[in-house]
């Protein structure tokens, strides 16, 4: 059964393969702005988005994956100069950060983590071609806008009724929109290059048009283009980010390319809801993992609730959601240690291996499986596999099916990024200093890179901090000495 999810520019569910067989499954996945520690909501989509190459992977897939980091737009600009620090300082602190939480969440690592900072120029020569194109002009300023108007099919993402928008076709005195976000009431044309203000401080680069520095939407067309080609597989993103982001990638995207067919399918998750009511800092419900593990939970408690809920409708996240899972999670490993006991292994033997050296077997998990593949149904899966659970532990088993189960049950859990046995080695461990999960990542990604010798010197560096990698084929953990 082919894995199907639904695409939100074609508004159909459709199976997931690579346009070009000989290369790998490419998607490009929208990551945080580190101005922050990412929030729960923030989450829920990397978790979702994670779930999906885990599937495309046991599947067969070769996938490479690209997930960018923000370093540089209105809020990290405005709380670094608030904060009275440089933008490298502050945003290394929170990129750090999220990569410590992904971590914890066991998340795979994307094949490709660019920064917009670092990309800068690739982001001008994009405007250049855009300029050229008639597709963007330039202000009295030296700021840089997308002429809206000058791409007929512009909207047909979130299926906007362009009648009936408010749009900028000629660029006067006091309306050129020039902020990062805005509401979908207003699309005007889009800032490409902000020319530097005061308040910008020392945050600004060179240009053909001045000095300033890039608009948000920019960075994802540039990088997405460097590392997956002019038209790739699969893009990810919140429902939030559909438009305006999503809708000016594909615009800016298509006009600098000439190619029509961006990205050959949309992947949006829905709103995160806490108790009932969006998330806000005001309400006191904007949690962080830190703020769930304060409470008593371990993360993989917070990541069973946050992909328990199908990923196309809302999910109401509560605090007893936390002990759910927890229960949930519990009853899985109990049933799991019968199954090894039939098989004559122990918990400490239960480490699902990577993919590609698991066998074929699904036993009594093969429904799950299947359920998950129908449109990443998470909350249908759960349930196939409790089910298959019960019927294995209430069944007399040979040897033979017990093992053809663990495969399976493996390979489900593996899917859903689930460790099992964690609990303790949760109330115990010491938190990933942000600074040592930065040196974690880059030296992996060395590694990744074949560039050995700076995979080996990032390794000593781990060491002196008193850490340690342990490789898995699938990704890494971070241990202490």
């Amino acid at each position: 059964m082919p894995i199907r999810v639904h695409d939100t520019l074609s508004r159909t569910v459709k199976a997931l393969a690579p346009r070009e067989p000989a290369l790998p499954y490419r998607m490009y996945c929208c990551g945080p702005t580190v101005y922050g520690p990412a929030h729960i909501g923030n989450f829920r989509t990397f978790l979702i988005q994670d779930v999906l190459r885990r599937c495309l992977e046991i599947d067969g897939l070769e996938v490479r994956h690209v997930r960018n980091i923000t370093d540089v737009d209105d809020k990290t600009i405005r709380q670094s100069q608030a904060e009275g620090v440089s933008l490298k300082s502050f945003t290394d602190k929170w990129t750090g950060k999220f990569h410590a939480d992904c971590g914890a969440l066991n998340l795979l690592p994307p094949h490709v983590e660019p920064s917009a900072v670092e990309h800068i120029p690739l982001q001008v020569a994009m405007i250049e071609k855009l300029v050229a194109n008639g597709n963007a002009y330039a202000t009295s300023d030296g700021s840089v806008y997308f002429k809206v108007c000058s791409c007929h099919d512009y909207g047909k993402l979130s299926h906007l009724d362009r009648d009936a928008l408010r749009t900028q076709e000629v660029n006067s005195a006091g309306t050129a929109n020039d902020a990062d976000e805005y509401e979908r009431e207003s699309v005007t044309d889009f800032a490409l290059w902000k020319s530097h203000k005061p308040a910008d401080g020392e945050n600004h680069w060179p240009s053909p048009w001045g000095e300033g520095r890039p608009g948000w939407h920019i960075e994802c067309s540039a990088m997405s283009t460097r590392y997956l080609g002019n038209t790739f597989d699969l893009h990810g993103g919140g429902i939030d980010l559909c438009f305006p982001h999503h809708e000016n990638e594909i615009a800016q995207s298509e006009c600098s390319t000439g190619e029509k067919d961006f990205a050959a399918h949309w992947f949006h998750s829905m709103h995160l809801m806490v108790d009932g009511a969006k998330m806000s800092k005001s309400l006191g419900n904007l949690y962080t993992l830190d703020d769930l593990k304060g409470k008593g939970a371990t993360p993989m408690a917070v990541r069973y609730a946050l992909i328990s809920g199908h990923y196309r409708s809302q999910l109401n996240f509560t605090l007893k959601s936390l002990d759910d899972a927890a229960g949930a999670l519990g009853k899985i490993e109990k049933a799991t240690e019968k199954l090894l006991e039939k098989c004559g292994l122990t918990k400490t033997d239960f480490t699902p291996p990577a993919v590609q050296e698991q066998n074929t077997a699904w036993g009594e998990f093969q429904a799950a499986w299947d359920t998950l593949c129908d449109d990443l149904n998470v909350p249908g899966a759960l349930g196939k596999i409790f089910g298959a659970l019960h019927t294995v532990t209430a069944t007399d088993r040979t040897i033979e099916q017990a093992r053809a189960d663990l495969s399976g049950l493996g390979k489900i859990l593996y899917a859903l990024g689930l460790l099992l046995f964690t609990a303790k080695a949760d109330d115990s461990a010491t938190d990933v200093p942000a600074d040592v999960a930065e040196l974690g990542l880059r030296r992996w990604e060395a590694k990744q890179a074949r560039n050995f010798a700076e995979a080996d010197k990032l390794r000593a560096e781990l060491e002196s901090k008193g850490w340690k990698s342990l490789d898995r084929k699938d990704g890494y953990t971070l241990a202490k000495v």
